[in-house]
């Protein structure tokens, strides 16, 4: 296996844009990425796209050469991966193999969503797809209301108080204020999160993330070439992909999401390190409850403490493993196709030292955690500053 290098990212805004079509979005984010690592798409082999509901969303299908051929990519491979909000996180795990295989050395993984065509409802309708039909959405159970019972179990089993729970959204709104491309540019205080419009007890409006369009896209070549195209390029240390059950009730706990502690701990096993030795980290924080559990399953504080750790300043850009500070899911918005990909561009920012008032201290190593369904998919990616 040969080790790889990102050398060109690319991002849209995340927002609600009425006036953009999924495949603009999309073209957007690839040409950035390319631009950003001077790449010509003649160069690129192969193109690999996430992209969980765009025939529900907007009705298309067929979407990677419709993306591909677009961006310039004609006569290669483009392929499109779906594992829910996972989706381009999966993508970018599956071009990372391609070229860590040796089988291509300039591949373009990117991920993109238009979530805003649909009504609030219907968008609704359609992330549930992401779950246990047959049961859950028998019942009617959405993600919003899946993500209140393991709320309401985290807070029964370990003391989690609904301001924990809001300290995760102040402080990704506070990092998504100062992040130009974020969907939500708006600094609440913990009253405000508390007394947020009820969506699912007890969840608020502030504790969910957001519907969102956007893209994001990178370009991988092999580590011992990227000096070639740049030279503020990261390496990626470990990508790994996880699986467990799509329904919340076949869980022994559902405080606790198998695939991302699976994933995580070979993550670090390929990396060659441990949690502590991570600088900056981008979870998906889908729900507020998303990201506590993540901080715990990560290893970066113990089961049952992620309340606790979130409050105390611990994951604030100043503070101790500085999380989300792009504004997370929660205010930079979730075009669920692009988040995967997005978090990576996130983490490259960070360790190229591009984040202006959001910059950590120290940014040698960092890591980016995507999530699928209630934790059915997880892929976590680990990068190295050049």
């Amino acid at each position: 296996m040969r080790s790889v290098a990102v050398i060109g990212i690319g991002k849209t805004a995340f927002g609600a844009f009425a006036d953009r079509d999924l495949r603009s979005l999309a073209v957007e984010a690839v040409e950035n990425a390319m631009r950003d690592a001077a790449v010509a798409p003649k160069q690129v082999e192969a193109f690999y796209l996430g992209n969980f509901a765009g025939p529900s969303f907007v009705g298309q299908n067929h979407l990677a050469p419709y993306v591909g051929m677009a961006a310039g990519f004609e006569g290669i491979p483009c392929t499109r991966f779906e594992d829910a909000c996972a989706s381009s996180g999966s993508a970018f795990f599956h071009a990372w193999q391609s070229v860590a295989a040796g089988i291509y050395d300039v591949v373009v993984a990117a991920g993109v969503e238009k979530m805003t065509s649909q009504s609030t409802p219907r968008v609704a309708e359609i992330l549930a797809g992401a779950g246990d039909m047959a049961g859950e959405g028998r019942a009617g159970a959405t993600f919003p209301a899946l993500f209140a019972m393991i709320a309401r179990r985290h807070m029964h089993q370990f003391g989690t108080t609904r301001e924990q729970l809001a300290s995760v959204a102040v402080k990704n709104h506070a990092n998504g204020a100062k992040n130009p491309l974020a969907h939500m540019r708006k600094v609440i205080s913990l009253e405000q999160a508390l007394a947020g419009k009820p969506i699912a007890e007890p969840l608020t409006v502030y504790d969910c993330s957001l519907i969102s369009d956007g893209a994001a896209a990178v370009v991988i070549v092999p580590l011992d070439r990227a000096a070639r195209y740049t030279s503020r390029f990261a390496k990626v240390l470990a990508v790994t992909q996880t699986s467990d059950h799509v329904a919340l009730d076949r869980k022994a706990d559902i405080t606790f999401f198998p695939a991302v502690k699976a994933a995580g701990e070979k993550a670090y096993k390929l990396a060659g390190i441990g949690p502590q030795q991570i600088d900056v980290a981008e979870l998906h924080d889908c729900f507020t409850i998303a990201e506590i559990i993540a901080s715990e399953d990560l290893g970066f504080t113990p089961k049952g403490q992620g309340g606790p750790f979130a409050a105390s300043g611990a994951t604030a850009i100043t503070g101790q493993i500085p999380i989300n500070t792009s504004g997370g899911l929660k205010a930079k918005g979730h075009p669920v196709g692009a988040t995967g990909v997005g978090q990576i561009c996130d983490i490259v920012i960070q360790l190229r030292g591009d984040a202006g008032e959001r910059q950590v201290a120290k940014h040698k190593i960092g890591l980016a955690q995507n999530l699928g369904g209630s934790g059915a998919t997880c892929v976590v990616t680990i990068l190295e500053a050049a």
